[in-house]
C-alpha cells in the first residue's frame, strides 16, 4: 500500500487523469468543429475541407450528430451529406474503374409484389416478367459490361464481394441502407457510390434509375451515335 501512497503514484495518476480530460475536450472541441462544417456545407450547398470531414465524421459520427441536432439539422440532413460527400470523393477513382471491375447491388424490394423470381446463393434471380422496372434497367446494366446482382441484405454483397473481386460498385437502396452500404464498402476496401430510392418501404420501392444509370456511365466512353442512354433497355 505504500506505493500508492507515494508521491510517484500520485503524479503518474494526476498525469493520466489530465490527458484523459484534454482527450475528451479535443473530442468534443473536434466534433463542433465538424458539425460547424457540416452544417456550413448543408445550408451552402458547398463542401467546406471534405477531406477532414470524411475521417472525423467516421470517428466522431455520434458526437457530430449531437451537436448537428443542436444546429437545428436532422439525421436525414446529415445523412444524405454524408452520401454525398463520400460520392463526390469516389467519383474520380469510381470513373477509373474499368467496368468489368464494377458491380451493382439493387435491394429486392424494388420488385413487383408478384415478382415470380427465386432466391439463389446470389441474390434473385430475375425473370424479366414485366411486372417491374427491374428487369430492364438490370439488362441495360450488364449490356454495357456490369455484373449485378438483387440482394436481399449486406451478407450477400460481402458474399459476392468476396467471390467476385468487384473494385468499384453501385449501391441502390434507402437512405440507411446506402450510408452503411457504403461505411461496409469502405472498410473492406471497395470505392463505392450511393443511389437513394425515390420511395423507401419494404416493398415494392422506387429506384433513381436515372442516377443509377448517370453513375453507371462514369468513365464509359459513350458511343459516336446518337443513342438514348435513359430509354427503356432492350
Amino acid at each position: 500500500m505504500a506505493f500508492f501512497e507515494t508521491g510517484i503514484w500520485v503524479g503518474l495518476m494526476t498525469l493520466i487523469g489530465e490527458v484523459t480530460f484534454f482527450f475528451i475536450l479535443g473530442m468534443v472541441l473536434a466534433a463542433i468543429a465538424l458539425a460547424i462544417i457540416a452544417t456550413a456545407s448543408i445550408t451552402r450547398g458547398k463542401f467546406y475541407l471534405p477531406r477532414i470531414l470524411i475521417p472525423g465524421m467516421v470517428l466522431l459520427e455520434g458526437l457530430v450528430k449531437a451537436f448537428c441536432k443542436l444546429l437545428g439539422l436532422d439525421d436525414k440532413d446529415l445523412i444524405t451529406f454524408f452520401i454525398t460527400l463520400r460520392n463526390t470523393m469516389n467519383t474520380k477513382a469510381f470513373s477509373e474503374t474499368p467496368v468489368e471491375r464494377r458491380a451493382v447491388f439493387l435491394p429486392q424490394c424494388l420488385r413487383s409484389a408478384e415478382c415470380p423470381a427465386h432466391l439463389t446463393p446470389e441474390g434473385l434471380e430475375c425473370r424479366r416478367c414485366g411486372r417491374c422496372s427491374v428487369g430492364e434497367n438490370k439488362a441495360w446494366l450488364e449490356g454495357i459490361g456490369y455484373r449485378v446482382f438483387i440482394v436481399p441484405g449486406s451478407t450477400f454483397i460481402k458474399r459476392m464481394a468476396k467471390k467476385y473481386h468487384p473494385q468499384a460498385i453501385i449501391g441502390v437502396g434507402c437512405l440507411m441502407e446506402v450510408k452503411e452500404g457504403i461505411d461496409m464498402a469502405d472498410r473492406i476496401g471497395l470505392i463505392a457510390i450511393g443511389v437513394v430510392n425515390f420511395k423507401d418501404g419494404c416493398v415494392e420501392t422506387v429506384a433513381d434509375w436515372t442516377g443509377v444509370r448517370d453513375v453507371a456511365l462514369l468513365g464509359i466512353e459513350l458511343p459516336s451515335g446518337p443513342v438514348d442512354f435513359h430509354g427503356p433497355a432492350e
